[in-house]
C-alpha cells in the first residue's frame, strides 16, 4: 500500500529521542528514506539501526546544529548516500530554564544556539539543493510556548516564537522555488521531559487542557508527516498547533 513518502529523503535533527524519534518512525514507516540525527551519535546509530531492522532506510549522522561545519557534513552525508533531500525537520532543542532575572547569559546563548541558529544552519544548508530540485519541504518544531509564553522559559520561548518568524520568511523566499515551509507548535507531550513533573503540578496542567491529556509523540508526528506529504502542497508558512487544546 501507498503510504505517500516513497522515494523521499528525510533529516530528522534530534531524531533519537522523545518527539523526534517518533517523528523519524512515522516518516520511515511512510516510506521515506530518514536520516537520524543527533548530538548523540551512540543513540542515533541505535535508533537508526532499528529502523533498518524493521525493513526501512535510515541511517544516523551525529551532528551538533549549533556548529554550521557539523550540519554541512550532515547534509553531504545525506547527499552521497541517496542524492537528494526532500524534507528537512527542525526538531532538535534543548531548554535551560529559570526565571528572566536569574537567568545567566551563557542559558540565554546555549538555547539560541540551538534552538535558532540551528535552524538556520540546517535551513540554510538544505536550501540550495531543494532549490534546485524546485520542490521540497522544510517542517520545524515550534511550541505552544512560543505562542503563549511560559515562566522560568524566556529564552525557549523567544527562540520558538523566532523559528515561527523564519519559517514564515523562508514561505515566502521560496515558495517559487517549489519549496514549503511551515511549523508544528506542540503543547505538553508525555516525553522524558514532562515525566520529571510532580503530580500536583501535572494534575494543574491537565486542568489548562481541554482534551484533559498531554499528547502524545506521535501526535506531532502525525502532524509533520501530513505537512512533508504531496497532501500539504498548498500548505505554506502556517504554524499547526497540537496542543489538545490548550492554545487557541
Amino acid at each position: 500500500m501507498m503510504t505517500g513518502l516513497e522515494g523521499k529523503v528525510a533529516i530528522v535533527t534530534g531524531g533519537a529521542r522523545g518527539i523526534g524519534l517518533a517523528i523519524a518512525t512515522v516518516l520511515a514507516e511512510r516510506g521515506a528514506s530518514v536520516v537520524v540525527s543527533d548530538v548523540n551519535r551512540e543513540m542515533a546509530e541505535q535508533e537508526a539501526a532499528e529502523l533498518v531492522a524493521k525493513g526501512r532506510q535510515a541511517i544516523a549522522v551525529a551532528a551538533n546544529i549549533a556548529l554550521a561545519e557539523d550540519v554541512k557534513n550532515l547534509v553531504a552525508t545525506t547527499l552521497s548516500n541517496w542524492g537528494r533531500v526532500d524534507i528537512l525537520v527542525n526538531n532538535a532543542g534543548i531548554t535551560r530554564d529559570g526565571l528572566l532575572m536569574r537567568m545567566k547569559d551563557e542559558d540565554w546563548d546555549a538555547v539560541i544556539a540551538v534552538n535558532l541558529k540551528g535552524v538556520f544552519h540546517c535551513i540554510k544548508a538544505v536550501i540550495p539543493i531543494m532549490a534546485k530540485q524546485r520542490s521540497g519541504k522544510i517542517v520545524s518544531i515550534g511550541s505552544i510556548a512560543g505562542a503563549m509564553g511560559n515562566a522560568g522559559q524566556a529564552n525557549y520561548s523567544a527562540s520558538k516564537a523566532a523559528v515561527i518568524g523564519l519559517t514564515k520568511t523562508v514561505a515566502r523566499e521560496y515558495a517559487s522555488r517549489g519549496i514549503t515551509a511551515n511549523a508544528v507548535a506542540p503543547g505538553f507531550i508525555d516525553t522524558a521531559m514532562t515525566a520529571s513533573l510532580s503530580a500536583s503540578v501535572r494534575e494543574a496542567l491537565l486542568k489548562e487542557i481541554p482534551l484533559a491529556r498531554l499528547g502524545e509523540p506521535k501526535d506531532i508526528a502525525n502532524a509533520v508527516a501530513f505537512l512533508a506529504s504531496d497532501q500539504a502542497n498548498y500548505i505554506t508558512g502556517q504554524v499547526f498547533h497540537v496542543n489538545g487544546g490548550m492554545y487557541m
